[in-house]
């Protein structure tokens, strides 16, 4: 007990516990006021510390902003340090496209700007056509041009990571998949615009009297399944087997921005120049307003209306021949190296008499992708399309429908008569299907294929698929495709605006069907129109393709595929020797009738860019292949050899380029970010990435960004303008995604911080602890004066 004899006969002043929780308050307010005026100084003090370091001097933060900081929308990363963020390099693309014939040659210019004040290293993912043969990597730096090697990929990795360790400015092109590319540009110094440069050649598509290229612009979410990790029996002892269908899920996923909280990103600009070879017809685009100025009857030249678009769909043109001038034969060589490079295709002409024959019965099985990727406009025109097939068949045909997302549902128990009344039923099931969850195609197709019973006598077995291809285990797809088909055949169609479309085409061509693509709700009754005139019977069978009196050693694609109705025979070949002779001879059968053809190659004529097609499709079948190899490093050997000797972009190797001159400061860091990309157009964001919370920058700068994306675009475009035919312009906006940044600042200010909180807990502990005992004491006096 504690008393105070000095003033033991003075009655004290009463103290109550409300008292005392008031002063205990009183003292809360005031040390949390010194806490806040604290942390604003030291936080003021250490970025002014940093600033006064770093100011006429090399940046070594790694670009740190503040969004106060920015005058501008920009997009902004955040760091490790603590309200801190690092401004990533900015992306514009120019587009050319040479068309001559049945080839197109498409330049890509990128051009990586780094609006902060550290160097920097972006990674862009981006689309490419799925038949394209990329040879060419330039870098430009200042008014130089270095150009890029192929190298093994393995190769090309190690000599990219030693340039940029050392400094020096450096690009890498990797191919992901047949249709999605990689490129990694290192040091690009603080305000500096970095262009990279790449080339492809491919082959101009022909379906029906249409001849039509497509330049894709965004790379789509992929869903990738996850891992599957199986029991194994171990000596001695039992063990665990992981099988990731989706190896690479990491190099094929990128950012992606959410168009509510984000102005769109990654301006393109793009021009065709066409010279079809033929007196044109109309020239249209149906995604894209475009501008067309006539060169003569025969050529030309295309471009936006609008300068530039945003990344969000694809690009696609169309064009036909003027009444009477559709070439139906035509036959390219290229001599390369003392080789032959040929490039033919046929249209064979319809048979009237297969035409008039009994028409067989069907036997077709639709599967429909509803996962979240199909979500907005692309189930939309998925449930249409589906709707106008399954109302068009006939009663003595059989049918059924498969849905899937993250889960499947087999609509009848097994394939049943396309009466009226099963034809509503269906029909009923497919219009009330809503798009949600993920994409596990794998057990769809697998029952499609193995669980719908045999094929009725004289019957045609037709799957049908309708999907965007939004996936990344496309190989474990097409090994299904390949193992299970039977005497089946598997159609693709493609919906949405920007497609999968190696996993599509391949697929069909697998499956000895064929693929359809939907990109707008205008294109479904035509399209469908198209495919139900393909799926009635194959126009030409049991294709074979020889030579008479040459040699060839390649012929591409091996096996070839059936025809239908107005597509044409399209092959390439490799010939012994530079000199072109001998005859080109494909046979057939259009209904039950043999179908024969020759052409001579010396009357070829010349192309250029026809050896790298080659090449590029045999690459393609080797891969589409390689589940039949049991020595995968056999066939990788085989596919790095055509590649290097045709300086090409593979699987197995990549181009880099590597500016000799170090241009990073040693000792300054250098941050790593991924470029992120818009959403498809016509995607629903939460649908696909909703699960994923999208970081964005505060909401008056947000806002600023939306409001003023046209003029923020002039201005990029202004400070693009001095690189070189640079001709960016667009929308470039903030978005979230985290990047880890090194940390480079001192923690002097958090380690004062954590002292200051200390203090204070201990000053509300010995200030609790003094009332405590001024309250006992004057308990205790006031006991006192009562007995007294």
């Amino acid at each position: 007990m504690l008393l105070d004899t000095e003033n033991a006969g003075t009655p004290p002043s009463r103290v109550t516990a409300r008292h005392v929780e008031y002063l205990i308050v009183a003292a809360l307010v005031a040390l949390t006021m010194v806490l806040l005026f604290a942390m604003g100084f030291f936080s003021h003090a250490a970025a002014e510390t940093i600033a006064e370091k770093t100011e006429g001097k090399p940046q070594r933060f790694a670009g740190f902003v503040r969004p106060n900081d920015m005058g501008t929308g920009a997009l902004l990363f955040p760091s490790k340090e603590p309200g801190a963020f690092v401004e990533a390099p900015r992306l514009a693309t120019d587009v050319v496209i040479d068309v001559n014939g049945p080839i197109a040659r498409t330049r890509v210019t990128q051009r990586f700007q780094n609006p902060s004040k550290g160097w920097v290293e972006g990674t862009y993912v981006f689309p490419l056509p799925e038949n394209s043969a990329v040879d060419t990597l330039k870098m430009q730096i200042g008014n130089r041009f270095i150009e890029g090697e192929i190298k093994a990929r393995e190769e090309a990795r190690k000599v990219y990571e030693q340039a940029k360790a050392e400094g020096k400015k450096t690009a890498l092109l990797e191919q992901q998949r047949p249709n999605i590319f990689t490129n990694q540009v290192a040091n690009i110094g603080p305000g500096e615009t970095i262009v990279v440069q790449i080339e492809y050649q491919s082959s101009v598509h022909q379906s029906g009297g249409t001849f039509s290229l497509r330049f894709p612009m965004v790379v789509a979410p992929r869903y990738n399944p996850d891992p599957i990790v199986r029991t194994v029996d171990l000596d001695p002892n039992s063990g665990y087997a992981v099988n990731d269908p989706v190896p690479d899920r990491d190099k094929i996923t990128a950012p992606v921005l959410d168009p509510a909280e984000n102005a769109k990103i990654n301006p393109v600009t793009l021009t065709v120049n066409l010279k079809a070879g033929f007196p044109l017809g109309t020239v249209t685009s149906p995604f894209h307003e475009t501008d067309t100025q006539t060169v003569d009857d025969m050529a030309r030249t295309i471009s936006l209306k609008s300068g530039s678009v945003p990344a969000d769909k694809d690009f696609e043109l169309n064009w036909t021949a003027s009444a009477g001038k559709t070439p139906h034969a035509g036959l390219f060589r290229e001599t390369m190296n003392g080789k032959t490079y040929l490039l033919g295709f046929v249209t064979p002409p319809a048979d009237d008499a297969a035409a008039t024959e009994t028409r067989p019965k069907r036997e077709v099985i639709f599967v429909i992708d509803n996962s979240g990727s199909m979500a907005g406009k692309s189930i939309e025109q998925a449930r249409e399309s589906l709707a106008l097939a399954i109302s068009k068949l006939q009663p003595e045909d059989r049918f059924n429908v498969i849905r899937f997302d993250d889960t499947m549902t087999v609509h009848f128990p097994s394939l049943v008569q396309a009466t009226p009344d099963k034809r509503e039923d269906a029909i009923a099931f497919v219009r009330a299907l809503t798009a949600d969850g993920g994409t596990e195609m794998l057990p769809a197709l697998e029952a499609a294929l193995r669980t719908q019973g045999s094929v009725e006598p004289g019957a045609l077995r037709q799957v049908v698929f309708l999907t965007d291809g939004a996936i990344g285990n496309e190989e474990q797809l097409f090994t299904e495709i390949s193992n299970n088909r039977g005497d089946a055949r598997v159609f693709t169609v493609g919906i949405g605006s920007a497609p999968n479309t190696h996993f599509m085409t391949k697929a069909a061509e697998i499956g000895r069907g064929t693929f359809t693509l939907i990109g707008s709700e205008d294109q479904v009754a035509a399209r469908m129109g198209e495919l139900f005139d393909k799926l009635e019977n194959p126009v030409m069978t049991d294709i074979v393709v020889t030579f008479d009196g040459t040699n060839a050693q390649d012929i591409t694609p091996n096996p070839m595929p059936d025809l239908y109705r107005g597509e044409p025979v399209v092959l390439t070949a490799e010939l012994d020797g530079a000199t072109p002779a001998g005859k080109l001879q494909i046979t057939g059968k259009t209904g039950s009738q043999p179908w024969r053809l020759e052409m001579d190659v010396a009357k070829a004529s010349e192309g250029a860019g026809i050896a790298k097609l080659w090449a590029r499709r045999k690459i393609d079948d080797m891969d589409a292949t390689g589940y039949m190899v049991n020595d995968r490093a056999a066939l990788d050997k085989q596919i790095e050899t055509v590649a290097l000797a045709h300086h090409l972009v593979s699987r197995v190797t990549s181009l880099v380029a590597v500016d000799v001159t170090p241009s990073r400061p040693a000792g300054e860091p250098v941050a790593s970010t991924d470029l992120p990309l818009n959403l498809p157009a016509g995607w629903d964001f939460g649908k696909v990435l909703g699960e994923r919370t999208p970081q964005a920058l505060p909401e008056g700068q947000r806002k600023a960004s939306l409001e003023t994306g046209e003029e923020q675009a002039m201005l990029i475009a202004d400070r693009m303008a001095a690189a070189p035919t640079a001709r960016a312009a667009g929308l470039i906006a903030q978005a979230g995604s985290q990047v880890n940044l090194p940390q480079t600042a001192t923690l002097a200010d958090r380690h004062i911080l954590i002292g200051l909180m200390l203090i204070a807990i201990a000053l509300m502990a010995a200030t609790t602890f003094s009332l405590w005992r001024w309250q006992l004491r004057g308990l205790i006096l006031e006991a006192r004066h009562r007995v007294r």
